[in-house]
């Protein structure tokens, strides 16, 4: 994705999520300086295999991997310090040098004990399928100017101060949703004051560092966590997540300005899945839905939840194109289908009667729609070991040109199988 005319690309999942971005990220961090992270927070996993080994990364860009990449936590972020050194922790145990290539930006919003709290409350009165892990509160304090910042724990007699209005804000909540549950003031200042020395120690402009990296004309990737259709703005509202998964929060949540960015690849599976609650409109029959699962390992390396599995849906994915402005596509999971005789395409809708080229705003009507398909033949051959577009059968190549035309979006990746090197660059 790199060459002369792009050196700061985003990558977005351009579904629902869990299309595969942080394998992606992953190679194509070989060729990068910085791996940028610009929003979502520890309810996001991207998995990368290499070889027998598999890293599971919820806040730590995926470039970590590589010894000679600079990531950044943005400020568009949501941090849980204690699920973030816990990883990083981990990654040292294994092995992963991170001295002096991560920093964390100091305008980023923190993920406190409460958060979880209310987010356990709200959900059991309206049912989203959240992770519990205080994403949405967290984004919801940031919002409502009452947030908790990285920059803020440099002066902790007056993060102490902010904590009592917060907690008696948050405990008040608790009580109107009939949770038992309560925050502790003591327990929270306590908690931010271990945390303080390490945090600070990575804490930095980011937004500066970014700036000074694509002036210098450094590869920059940014990487973004869940799916198009969770954005908060333009996916499937109210089943959303809480922050831009779009490439425009890529701007917003890293520092730097629009016009900085000058490539964006669109992840996306050779067929779709959803997590959570909301409309899935190519959903497969239960049977195939069970195939799928199993087949592609489907099931949240976050939460453990099943996915929901379903056809290619070219509608979503036209959708995502254009409000990511994608200028390339990367097609994951090709090798799931290898067994299948013939594989659905949603190419379009039905709603009421007529045809339906878009994604309709409203869930009520989404949910109403009904899949048109196309049905191309399956290949029946593995394609895990194809290197090139040639190595691929012929029926599988032929889907792959079907993908790309109905998403009117150029594939510039294939993915067939989990580890780092089963990939195809076209």
């Amino acid at each position: 994705m790199f060459d002369d005319r792009t050196t700061c690309a985003v990558v977005v999942g351009a579904q629902w999520g869990d299309e595969g971005k942080g394998k992606l990220v992953d190679v194509l961090a070989e060729r990068a300086d910085f791996v940028v992270r610009y929003q979502g927070g520890a309810n996001a996993g991207h998995t990368v295999v290499i070889g027998d080994a598999q890293f599971i990364l919820r806040q730590i860009p995926s470039g970590i991997l590589h010894p000679r990449v600079t990531c950044v936590v943005g400020n568009g972020v949501v941090i849980d310090a204690e699920t973030l050194f816990g990883e990083l922790d981990g990654l040292h145990e294994r092995g992963i040098d991170t001295e002096g290539r991560l920093f964390v930006s100091d305008r980023a919003h923190l993920v406190l004990p409460y958060h979880k709290l209310l987010d356990a409350a709200s959900e059991k009165s309206q049912a989203i399928g959240t992770t519990g892990r205080g994403i949405g509160p967290a984004y919801a304090d940031k919002t409502g100017r009452r947030g908790i910042r990285v920059g803020d724990l440099r002066n902790l007699a007056a993060t102490r101060l902010l904590l009592d209005d917060r907690i008696d804000r948050a405990n008040s909540l608790l009580a109107m949703m009939g949770s038992s549950e309560r925050a502790s003031v003591e327990e929270h200042a306590a908690l931010l004051g271990r945390l303080a020395p390490r945090l600070l120690a990575v804490a930095a402009d980011t937004g500066l560092l970014v700036y000074r990296a694509v002036k210098a004309r450094r590869r920059v990737l940014l990487e973004g966590a869940q799916g198009a259709l969770l954005d908060l703005d333009h996916g499937t509202y109210p089943y959303v997540t809480s922050s831009n998964t779009t490439a425009g929060g890529a701007s917003v949540g890293s520092g730097i300005g629009p016009t900085a960015i000058d490539g964006v690849l669109g992840v996306v599976k050779a067929y779709t899945t959803r997590v959570g609650n909301g409309p899935l409109p190519s959903a497969a029959s239960p049977e195939e839905d069970e195939r799928l699962r199993r087949l592609g390992g489907e099931f949240g390396a976050v939460t453990g939840r099943a996915r929901r599995c379903g056809w290619f849906d070219a509608t979503v994915v036209r959708y995502a194109a254009r409000v990511n402005g994608l200028t390339e596509l990367a097609v994951t999971k090709l090798d799931v289908l290898d067994t299948f005789e013939s594989i659905p395409v949603c190419v379009a809708y039905e709603l009421e009667g007529e045809r339906c080229e878009e994604v309709p705003s409203e869930v009520e009507r989404l949910e109403r729609v009904r899949p048109i398909y196309e049905t191309l033949p399956g290949w029946g051959a593995s394609t895990a070991s194809a290197r090139t577009l040639a190595d691929l059968p012929a029926a599988a190549r032929a889907y792959l040109d079907r993908v790309e035309r109905l998403a009117d979006t150029p594939i510039r990746y294939v993915s067939v199988g989990t580890r780092r090197d089963q990939i195809i660059e076209v």
